[in-house]
């Protein structure tokens, strides 16, 4: 089998993977603290199931349908800084201010008052990761040209940005240590602050040192609200349209969406499960066990899984460790089932890095591709819509992420579950979320494998578009100089 070599950008210094990587640690420690904070608001402000679901779905559904419409913006913005970096430095300082803000809740304050006040401003935080995380996503699709350099780049990324899930549970010893605060509200109030700060820092990172031209002369969309209904149905309808009429982009979508969603779905029962299935509801008996869960499982990821899927995705091809990584985490759930044992929590330790396989290969090898499938979308229009592909990408994920949050708070209501009763009180309940922990996200992902069955962008074909757009760049700088000589 014939490679064929293009004459395209491939390698990237280390310096701007890291520096990318750094932003990927932002956008991965907001929604992991989040995660982490929103027990907080039923465990101790005494949000009901709904109020848990409409946070979750909400403000998430707005997000999905800014992603589309900022990925536009991105692709035709005409800046002496770039497409990318100003939306970057923007959203980054909307996100650290609006966090901080949406966690000043006082249990003194009435129900009514608290959700609402929550509710608002998580509007305003999802703008401000918006604004920062669809135009930062293009940056770096747009990083490299190369197959294997793109693995290379997100693996980084992804290396990084883990130490997000490493750090933020420690956050469960901190909040619920009376040493550290009188409650976890007042916990939650005061983390915000320290937490948003260097998160927002951290954003701003891929704004200040990733390299980026001019876009000043280019021949972009023009981008006013004379033409923004135009604009919209390009977005709506002509670029979903497109993006989608992809094979391959849907089966990314599809597969990121179902592995995604379910996984996050049973992920903000962590707390409940361990809590209750092995401490009888003793939240502070339950030491760090709740934060090993998740530090484990991240230090997992970032040490093995990425380290392996890496390696595998330049043996094997991005399919072939797609596939695999799935397999073993299936293993890993399965795993969850028998290791769950009351009075010896240490069992489930076993059960952590064949689990951690799933969801922490998922985005280095899932981004990879969809760098892969851009190239095909260039080849079939001509353009180089990575706002676009990488807004429409994650919005599917924001979209399975809101579900989740919705369907958290549905499973809590089915299983007839109640914070405030024991495990002796609700046998039948706790075990019912144990069951929906390990079984819920091992369907999801047996989906997504039999959906990306057929996927069929190889290094070979990938080889050939860039060789082929490469060829069009040539021959169109050629006619320009021929035309300017004239």
């Amino acid at each position: 089998m014939s490679i064929i070599k293009t004459t395209s950008k491939s390698k990237v210094p280390l310096g701007q993977k890291v520096a990318f990587g750094v932003g990927m640690l932002a956008n991965q420690m907001f929604p992991a603290i989040l995660g982490i904070f929103m027990v907080v608001l039923i465990q101790d402000l005494e949000f009901t199931g709904w109020m848990w679901s409409l946070i979750y779905f909400f403000p998430r559904i707005f997000d999905a349908i800014t992603d589309p419409i900022m990925g536009y913006i991105s692709d035709n913005t005409k800046s002496k800084w770039g497409r990318r970096r100003p939306y970057v430095l923007i959203g980054a300082l909307i996100m650290g201010v609006s966090y901080i803000f949406m966690w000043q809740l006082f249990k003194e304050n009435s129900l009514q008052y608290n959700f609402w006040y929550f509710f608002l401003w998580s509007i305003v935080f999802y703008f401000g990761l918006t604004l920062f995380s669809v135009p930062y996503v293009a940056m770096g699709y747009e990083m490299s040209d190369d197959f294997h350099e793109r693995t290379s780049i997100m693996a980084v990324a992804q290396w990084i940005g883990q130490w997000a899930w490493v750090i933020a549970p420690l956050f469960w010893i901190i909040m619920y240590d009376p040493n550290w605060f009188p409650s976890a509200e007042i916990a939650a109030r005061q983390l915000a602050i320290w937490v948003a700060i260097p998160c927002a820092i951290c954003a701003m990172v891929p704004a200040i040192f990733l390299k980026s031209k001019s876009t000043l002369n280019e021949n972009y969309e023009p981008i006013n609200l004379k033409k923004i209904g135009d604009s919209l149905k390009k977005i709506f309808v002509n670029s979903f349209a497109e993006a989608f009429n992809i094979k391959e982009f849907r089966q990314l979508c599809a597969a990121t969406f179902l592995i995604f969603n379910a996984f996050n779905t049973v992920a903000a029962l962590t707390f409940f499960v361990i809590v209750y299935k092995l401490f009888n509801g003793d939240a502070a008996a339950s030491g760090i066990w709740v934060s090993l869960f998740g530090c484990l499982g991240a230090l997992g990821t970032t040490f093995i899984v990425i380290p392996i899927v890496t390696w595998m995705s330049k043996i094997m091809g991005k399919k072939k460790a797609f596939m695999w990584s799935q397999g073993i985490s299936i293993i890993g759930y399965i795993l969850l089932w028998f290791l769950f044992v009351p009075g010896k929590p240490w069992m489930y330790i076993i059960a952590l890095p064949f689990f951690s396989f799933g969801i922490g290969s998922l985005f280095t090898i899932m981004m990879s591709m969809t760098a892969d499938v851009i190239d095909i979308d260039e080849l079939n229009s001509g353009l180089r819509r990575e706002g676009i592909f990488g807004a429409i990408y994650w919005w599917m994920v924001k979209i399975g992420f809101a579900i989740a949050g919705a369907l958290s708070g549905v499973i809590i209501s089915i299983v007839g579950f109640n914070p405030d009763l024991t495990t002796t009180e609700q046998q039948t309940a706790v075990d019912g979320l144990h069951a929906f922990f390990c079984f819920f996200p091992m369907v999801g992902t047996l989906l997504a494998m039999y959906i990306m069955r057929n996927y069929n962008v190889t290094e070979e074909r990938s080889n050939e578009i860039r060789a082929e757009l490469d060829k069009r760049k040539v021959n169109s700088n050629f006619n320009a100089n021929v035309v300017q000589s004239r």
